[in-house]
């Protein structure tokens, strides 16, 4: 699809902030499309390229940018995938094998890499941020009209997996957002109830 966004602003450019209903419609929503009912088409490269750079608009204390992106397509994805299932057959564990059909289904994917700091910004703070790149780009992906799943599993935490993404022994996986055309619309799940969740401080 088409994505008419406006020039990405200068440094230092004052920002304008106004009521936006359309996003608030769109957050009211919101759902995660299974991993398994994506296909293809998957976003462009250059929505990809979009996609990303709307993510990395996060909060971030210190402007450290502790995280990076990893995308998986094509024959790269395939090739990702295969190594995995290499490696969980080798164990012998057909449970994590099978578990690599939410990674396979999808036509694409992005890996969020979290890559904290030793600095003065405490590193869950840095983490927070990670998430919140994640968050974005799943949101940023269903705005643009694709479905998205935020996922992890045991490929997220395997040192041998890790290693087989490119990571350093510093780095973790903080998600991969998988993208695609869902074959069927989301169904609503149960929400948790906002005013159980929820006081007011007072002294």
């Amino acid at each position: 699809m088409s994505t008419f966004l406006p020039p990405t602003p200068e440094f230092g450019a004052p920002l304008e902030q106004h009521p936006s209903p359309e996003v608030l419609r769109f957050l009211a929503t919101r759902r995660s499309a299974s991993a398994v009912t994506l296909g293809g088409p998957g976003p462009s490269t250059d929505e990809i390229r979009t996609l990303i750079a709307l993510a990395t608009r996060v909060p971030d204390h210190g402007k450290l940018a502790p995280w990076r992106f990893i995308v998986l397509e094509g024959e790269g994805k395939a090739a990702f995938a295969a190594k995995l299932e290499a490696l969980a057959q080798s164990r012998g564990d057909a449970k994590a094998a099978a578990k690599l059909v939410k990674l396979k289904t999808p036509p694409m994917g992005v890996a969020v890499v979290s890559a904290t700091r030793n600095h003065e910004i405490p590193q869950w703070e840095q983490l927070l941020s990670s998430g919140a790149v994640c968050t974005t780009l799943l949101y940023a992906a269903q705005a643009m009209g694709y479905g998205a799943n935020w996922i992890t599993d045991w490929y997220a935490y395997d040192g041998e997996a890790k290693a087989i993404l490119g990571l350093s022994p510093e780095e973790n996986v903080t998600g991969f957002v998988l993208m695609g055309t869902p074959r069927e619309p989301p169904l609503e799940r149960e929400r948790p109830n906002p005013a159980a969740l929820t006081t007011v401080w007072r002294s």
